[in-house]
């Protein structure tokens, strides 16, 4: 099928505000739909650029908002698995209770191709050496609890005239211009940018990851997929498995070769987050022949340069930077 526009949910958020932009230089039309919880300004001034501030939640404002659209891009969520902090009410309305409508929205106003990113946090904790698709999802959180319920109500709802794909990401790091620091890789690099020690919670936790241009690329393989490669189907990404404390050691050593630190220390503390998995992301390379290709020293090289740049100014005090806070500051409804 020939796309033209985009309709992206949550196009203001960490991967959004990197992806956005990309799409706009590859020809499409696109139309973000976002609740502003951290602005938009960020975001380019194009002519092919519509900004829409709208909640999700708003059914009949959303379905307005993507008609005459292509690809439905349904990024928006209370992204966190820390957002058990906040209003059980916000999470589950924000990313359980409106998805089916959602999905039935895009579908009744014709739209091809619903791409939902779901978690490869819906695994919860496993000890198998390769995670793949069909694993049981054993959440921990509500947060991957309600990401792995939404999955079947988009898949009952395709048809030959609307597509539907889930993809799960890894945890993704690196630098974007609504940048977050409330995620593995990046919370560490702040740390040992800026204070010159690492604080690591648990350690031995693996944690897949994914550098936040492969998930770029991959919704961009995702959109301009033929048809039969992609619906129905659901598909992890990620690309190195690392425990914490491989993370820490990892993030110590480039911190310390990009700033000239003669030391950064690393001291560690028990944790009550206990997900771990190991993803594997052999089925879309297979299918669609994409494989990441940023590792995770690229990411902590990317933020380095950022924090040279001073992109990322109060990175501790900011709540620009980390979604709960945010969310309890403006108190959320």
């Amino acid at each position: 099928m020939k796309i033209k526009s985009i309709f992206i949910t949550g196009g203001a958020g960490y991967c959004g505000s990197r992806l956005v932009p990309q799409l706009l230089d590859k020809g499409y039309k696109v139309t973000v739909y976002d609740i502003m919880y951290f602005g938009h300004n960020f975001l380019p001034k194009n002519k092919n650029l519509k900004i829409i501030n709208g909640d999700i939640r708003d059914i009949i404002k959303l379905k307005k908002s993507c008609e005459n659209h292509d690809i439905f891009l349904h990024l928006a969520c209370i992204s966190n698995d820390a957002s058990f902090q906040l209003d059980e009410k916000l999470s589950k309305t924000i990313n359980l209770d409106c998805f089916e409508p959602m999905v039935i929205a895009a579908k009744e106003n014709g739209i091809k191709r619903f791409i939902y990113a779901s978690t490869s946090s819906v695994y919860g904790v496993s000890d198998k050496k390769n995670v793949t698709e069909d694993h049981p999802l054993v959440p921990l959180t509500l947060y991957n609890d309600y990401k792995g319920q939404c999955e079947p109500m988009l898949l009952n709802n395709t048809s030959n005239n609307f597509e539907g794909v889930i993809f799960r990401p890894a945890t993704v790091c690196g630098y974007a211009p609504r940048q977050r620091l409330d995620v593995s890789v990046n919370i560490l690099t702040n740390f040992a940018v800026n204070k010159k020690k690492i604080q690591v919670f648990g350690g031995d936790q693996l944690r897949p990851n994914l550098h936040i241009q492969d998930y770029c690329d991959v919704v961009n393989h995702l959109i301009e997929a033929q048809k039969d490669d992609i619906q129905n189907e659901t598909f992890n990404v990620g690309y190195q498995n690392m425990s914490i404390n491989q993370i820490a050691e990892l993030v110590k050593k480039v911190v310390m070769r990009e700033f000239s630190y003669k030391e950064i220390e690393i001291f560690k503390t028990d944790s009550d987050d206990n997900r771990s998995y190991h993803i594997n992301s052999d089925k879309i390379k297979q299918k669609l022949n994409f494989s990441p290709k940023f590792s995770i020293e690229n990411a902590i090289v990317e933020l380095c340069n950022a924090f040279k740049k001073n992109l990322l100014p109060n990175s501790f005090d900011d709540d620009f930077y980390f979604n709960v806070k945010r969310l309890k500051r403006i108190q959320a409804k």
